[in-house]
C-alpha cells in the first residue's frame, strides 16, 4: 500500500548540537473490522497484510476454524476528506453455515494489551474452545536452532530498521526455517498477520512449528499460539503469568528470555533438547 512508513519532521539533539531534519516513523491507523456487515472490533495495527490479520484474529477468536469458513473479504465505506477510500474498514463475509460470531465477541474499542480475562475458569475455556489443541503434538525443537531464531527474525525486520517502532512475530519449522514474518505497532496484531497468512495458506493447524516474537510472551499471545495449534511460543522478553499458567494447561511450550543459548523454558519443557557440541541430549 505504500503506507507502512511516513515521514515527520524532527528536532534532534545531540549534546549541544541540535538538527532538523526529516524522520521515517512506522504508519499507525486504526482498523474496523465487521463480519457480514457488523461492526466487530476496532485495532489500532500498521496498514498492510489487513486480509491475514483479519483471518487471523477471526481463527485465535474461535469464529473460525480454517480458511474454508470464509467466503469473501473487501474494504468498504471508509473515506478521507475527499472522499477516497482510507482502506481502514474491512468487511468479512463468512461462508454458508458458518456461525456469527457470540455474544461477547464483540470489541467496539481499541484493542490493547490486556487480555480482559483472568482464573482458572478462563484458562479453561481458552483449552476447550480450541479446535487445534498444541497438546498432543510431538514437536521437538533443539536449544541450538533456538539459539538462532533472534538474530534470523531481527535480520528480517526490515521496518524495524527504517523506523525503530514495531513489533515483529515469525513463524518457524522445527529445523530452523523461517516460514513468513509480520511487523506491526501492536504485537497482537503481528501475530494474528502470522496466523492469518497460515490460515490463507491452508496450514492450520500449525502442528511442529515455533512462534517467534520480538517483545515478550502476553497472556493474549499465549492464547493466540493455543488457538492455531503452535506447540511452542518462544519470545526474547519475559512472559507473564498467566501466559505460562495458559501454556500449562493447554500443552503449549512456552520459551522467555531467548537471547543466544540463554534461554528459560516455563512449561513443557520436554520439546526442548538441549544442544552440546552439536550432540542433543
Amino acid at each position: 500500500m505504500g503506507r507502512i512508513t511516513t515521514r515527520r519532521p524532527v528536532v534532534r539533539l545531540r549534546g549541544e548540537h541540535r538538527v532538523e531534519r526529516p524522520d521515517t516513523l512506522v504508519v499507525e491507523e486504526p482498523l474496523e473490522l465487521r463480519v457480514d456487515g457488523a461492526a466487530l472490533a476496532v485495532t489500532m495495527r500498521t496498514p498492510g497484510h489487513d486480509v491475514e490479520l483479519a483471518h487471523g484474529f477471526l481463527l485465535t477468536e474461535g469464529v473460525i476454524a480454517s480458511g474454508a469458513d470464509i467466503s469473501a473479504a473487501r474494504y468498504c465505506d471508509g473515506v478521507d476528506d475527499e472522499g477516497a477510500n482510507t482502506y481502514n474498514v474491512l468487511d468479512i463475509t463468512l461462508a454458508e453455515g458458518v456461525a456469527p460470531p457470540e455474544t461477547g465477541v464483540e470489541r467496539n474499542f481499541y484493542t490493547t494489551s490486556s487480555c480482559g480475562v483472568c482464573g482458572k475458569g478462563s484458562l479453561d475455556a481458552i483449552r476447550l474452545r480450541t479446535k487445534h489443541s498444541p497438546a498432543a503434538d510431538s514437536a521437538r525443537v533443539t536449544s541450538e536452532t533456538l539459539a538462532g531464531l533472534p538474530d534470523t527474525l531481527r535480520a528480517a525486520q526490515k521496518v524495524f530498521d527504517a523506523t525503530g517502532g514495531l513489533h515483529a512475530a515469525a513463524l518457524f519449522t522445527a529445523e530452523g526455517e523461517m516460514l513468513v514474518l509480520r511487523e506491526d505497532v501492536g504485537r497482537h496484531n503481528a501475530v494474528d498477520k502470522v496466523v492469518g497468512w497460515a490460515v490463507t495458506n491452508d496450514r492450520i493447524p500449525l502442528r511442529g512449528m515455533v512462534l517467534m516474537v520480538s517483545g515478550r510472551a502476553s497472556f493474549e499471545l499465549a492464547q493466540k499460539a493455543v488457538m492455531s495449534g503452535i506447540p511452542i511460543l518462544a519470545a526474547v522478553s519475559a512472559p507473564s503469568s498467566l501466559a505460562v499458567d495458559l501454556a500449562a494447561e493447554s500443552g503449549l511450550t512456552v520459551i522467555g528470555f531467548l537471547r543466544g543459548r540463554s534461554m528459560n523454558i516455563y512449561s513443557h519443557a520436554d520439546r526442548v533438547h538441549i544442544s552440546e557440541g552439536g550432540v542433543d541430549r
